[in-house]
């Protein structure tokens, strides 16, 4: 099924009124287990912020970049903010960004590293073996909280790096890295390396007339890209979602245990080539921009994406090292054009009015990312400059 990107304003109502009738909750317990109608709070990548993307891939089904790029990522630091219960998520069945009033807050912000494998991480939400997730906060039972069936609307932000984050999981090169995300402005930041896997003998994989890019490219992704993401689905509901929906909004709190919420960080959007969710994910229209040093989010600035082309001004083609399939679009060819489906192409300098180069357009994916418990949809709400 296609899906296209929801995006759009956020409506939510707060009470003020003491805590039995549901004033917010401004302080957490901490990241352990908060017990019976609790609410635990964790952070992944997936396996993938982990172990990155082989190529050739493991398996048909693996993700994999169709250009025959192996990409494995250092660092995936991300800061997460504002994380809210709401009442009545199924408040709008039309409008996913409609909640009642919210209930609990936790501010934060944190600081993690999603590429961060520790023994003492719990397994993550997917079912992918070695996916594991952060704990950074919980909740405790108190009386604003309902269990046993009361579901409650789930959202959180990604905020720009900031002094005042709680560094959960950082390293000593985490943190040096994040202090230049704090000075650069940065929600979120990849940290990497490519290199080019591919079949040289193969010439629909590696032509002969192919642009003189290197096969082994170092990079600083910084996505300034503040986004919330509300009211999200949950696929560990069971009950029926909503039409266009891919299942039942919000989290139930449990009487017997506490309750996991994993906000989740898919990797994969940044190399989308087109807005479409689970586009196939290409790493030449990054290679293309790289010379000598770390290749940067900013060497993309100014590039057309309805026509990409290498640092010499050469147009590159689309090209495959394995079958892209064809469950979201057809499989594209000749001249590299990104496809921003029903996304506006700005003519202008005005970021709000449209996608005006590769920049915007990889940060709109990027901005995407965001999900409750692996793979449960958000309504994003961009907090920069882009459109709708």
């Amino acid at each position: 099924m296609k899906r296209f990107l929801l995006a759009g304003a956020l409506v939510i109502a707060c009470s003020s009124k003491g805590a039995a009738s549901g004033e917010t909750i401004t302080s957490g317990d901490g990241p352990g287990d908060p017990g019976p109608g609790g609410v635990r709070f964790t952070a992944s990548g997936e396996v993938l912020a982990l172990t990155g993307y082989p190529f050739p891939p493991a398996s048909d089904s693996d993700p994999v970049f169709v250009d025959g790029w192996e990409v494995h990522f250092t660092r995936l630091l991300v800061t997460i903010g504002n994380v809210t219960l709401s009442e009545n998520p199924d408040l709008s069945p039309g409008d996913q960004s409609r909640t009642g009033a919210v209930v609990a807050r936790l501010d934060g912000p944190w600081a993690i590293d999603l590429a961060h494998a520790d023994a003492s991480n719990l397994p993550g939400k997917g079912d992918t073996p070695g996916e594991q997730a952060i704990p950074f906060e919980s909740i405790a039972k108190n009386d604003a909280l309902k269990t046993e069936g009361t579901r409650y609307a789930f959202g959180f932000d990604a905020v720009a790096a900031t002094t005042s984050a709680k560094q959960i999981n950082l390293d000593a090169a985490a943190k040096a890295d994040y202090d230049q995300m704090i000075a650069n402005g940065c929600a979120v930041l990849y940290v990497g390396h490519a290199s080019f896997k591919g079949d040289k003998s193969d010439a629909s994989c590696y032509p002969p007339d192919r642009q003189s890019f290197p096969d082994e490219v170092d990079f600083r992704l910084c996505f300034k890209s503040p986004t919330s993401y509300e009211n999200c689905q949950n696929a560990d509901n069971g009950g029926a979602a909503f039409p266009n929906e891919e299942s039942q909004r919000g989290i139930a709190l449990l009487g017997s245990s506490s309750t996991i919420a994993q906000i989740t960080f898919h990797t994969d959007h940044p190399f989308w080539d087109s807005t479409l969710h689970e586009s196939p994910l290409h790493f030449d229209q990054f290679a293309a921009r790289a010379s000598q040093g770390t290749l940067t989010l900013e060497d993309t600035k100014g590039v057309d994406y309805t026509e990409i082309t290498d640092k010499a001004g050469k147009a590159l083609q689309w090209r495959y090292c394995v079958d892209p399939g064809s469950e979201v679009h057809a499989k594209f060819s000749g001249t590299m054009r990104f496809s921003p489906q029903n996304v506006p192409h700005a003519s202008g300098a005005d970021p709000a009015s449209g996608l005006r180069d590769y920049y915007d357009f990889s940060t709109y994916d990027q901005s995407t990312q965001g999900h409750l418990n692996a793979d449960g949809l958000c309504f994003v709400k961009r907090n920069y400059a882009s459109p709708p």
